[in-house]
């Protein structure tokens, strides 16, 4: 199934210029509409909300009280433009107009809060039928106490907590195929061992490129190790899918768990338009193999898969999701 929020996050009517195709969702139901077999019949495989919503009590089983707190409270504001990376170090704003804003940054929370309910709600479809594909989701830069890389909270580990609050699930593996680290995820369950991590990204980019120290000596949170890291250097492309196929079956070689969320960002592909994913230059071809690999793993053994888009910037960043939509589901 692929789960549909109309009305996504535009950051564009905030003021925001990160390079975030508003319309890549449409772009991506557009295809598959258009797909001789997926199109005869679209209520057969497209699905919307449920009515599910993210509350405090499920924010606050994984991030800090004071820094929940800010979103519901008079700070949210700033907190958007902390996140969402719209202030230079001298005061004046970064990839951030607010005269072409057409909402206030305070409505980007509530808005956030509804787009987080999409992963839950992946989650547990894909709990009943196998297979979900979210449209949405996939904020892997949350933290405990700060969100950056665009990623207010995190709504991977806030899926799974609920789900496993809920008696749905026991145990999950995360396999995170966008171009950065999931940096928050790691860091978020690095002393759980009911959730398993694996994170193929820029071995050398953001947020890899940030301090690996703070100011007292400390490792920084976003050098937290996932449970298998795969780091991927500048001009390694062709190393790329043999190195996943191995780190695959080092996930392979564990006890099977009860739910998968894949993290799969568009953003190591060739035509992105991000600056910081300029390290990681993977063809069409390359993704769709990519996500096929994962795919073919979780099918053949049985595990409900949870699918969250995350990055991909620019105006082609549809592209790897419909190919790969338009490959597996016929087959659902």
């Amino acid at each position: 199934m692929v789960l549909h929020y109309p009305g996504g996050i535009d950051l564009t009517e905030y003021g925001i210029e990160i390079p975030v195709a508003p319309d890549r969702t449409e772009q991506v139901l557009t295809a598959l509409r258009s797909d001789p077999t997926l199109g005869a019949d679209p209520a057969r495989w497209l699905i919307g909300p449920d009515g599910s919503e993210i509350s405090r009590e499920d924010l606050l089983r994984v991030h800090a009280p004071e820094y929940v707190e800010r979103g519901f409270g008079t700070g949210v504001e700033a907190l958007m433009l902390e996140v969402f990376e719209l202030l230079n170090a001298d005061g004046t704003y970064h990839r951030y107009n607010p005269d072409n804003a057409r909402r206030p940054l305070v409505e980007l929370f509530d808005q956030w809060r509804h787009w987080m309910a999409g992963s839950y709600q992946c989650g547990s479809e894909a709990l009943a039928r196998g297979f979900c594909f979210y449209l949405g989701g996939g904020a892997h830069h949350g933290h405990y106490d700060f969100g950056h890389g665009f990623c207010v909270f995190n709504d991977i580990v806030t899926a799974i907590r609920r789900l496993q609050a809920e008696g749905s699930i026991e145990t999950a593996w995360v396999i995170d195929i966008d171009a950065h680290k999931g940096d928050g995820t790691a860091a978020l369950t690095a002393d759980d061992p009911s959730v398993t991590t694996l994170s193929i990204h820029m071995g050398q980019s953001w947020p890899l490129a940030l301090p690996r120290l703070d100011s007292t000596g400390r490792i920084t949170p976003w050098f937290t190790p996932s449970t298998i890291d795969v780091p991927v250097m500048p001009g390694t492309e062709i190393d790329y899918l043999p190195r996943l196929r191995e780190a695959l079956a080092l996930l392979d070689a564990r006890p099977r768990p009860d739910i998968v969320y894949v993290v799969d960002g568009a953003d190591p592909y060739e035509h992105d338009e991000l600056p910081s994913t300029s390290d990681l230059k993977l063809s069409l071809g390359q993704m769709l193999e990519r996500d096929r690999m994962v795919y073919d793993l979780l099918h053949g053994r049985g595990i409900p898969q949870a699918w969250l888009m995350s990055g991909g910037y620019g105006v082609r960043a549809w592209e790897p999701f419909a190919g790969f939509l338009k490959e597996v589901l016929p087959t659902r």
